[in-house]
């Protein structure tokens, strides 16, 4: 059974900080890449971050460039990430997916095969 647990959502002032994580088992193949996605209320689901499983390449989303950081720990089967210097346009539900390596894009969210059930994360000003 594949699971993706996400944690560390919260509320946090602007310039703040949080450190999302992911738990990941199950997967149906091996090396996956993670991604990190997010949704604000009205608006669609758009790609933040992602990792291969080296944590060689990454890619970030041009609105958290410089802020956010992604990386992983394949010992422990779990994904973060890191996000500092938060604004309240960072408001919104995080997810994070996994996809087999050897199909479609890193960055895009139609390739990603298993999600978690999100976590709220919500910056005041």
């Amino acid at each position: 059974q594949v699971q993706l647990g996400e944690s560390g959502g919260g509320l946090v002032q602007a310039g703040g900080s949080l450190r999302l994580s992911c738990a990941v088992s199950g997967l149906p193949f091996s090396r996956p890449t993670m991604g990190w996605f997010r949704q604000a209320p009205g608006k669609e689901r758009e790609f933040v971050a992602a990792i291969s499983w080296s944590g060689g390449t990454k890619y970030y989303g041009d609105s958290v460039k410089g802020r956010f950081t992604i990386s992983r720990d394949n010992a422990k089967n779990t994904v973060y990430l890191e996000m500092n210097s938060l604004k309240p346009e960072d408001t919104a539900v995080y997810y994070c997916a996994a996809k087999n390596p050897a199909m479609g894009t890193m960055t895009g969210i139609q390739d990603y095969e298993y999600w978690g059930q999100g976590t709220q994360v919500t910056v005041s000003s």
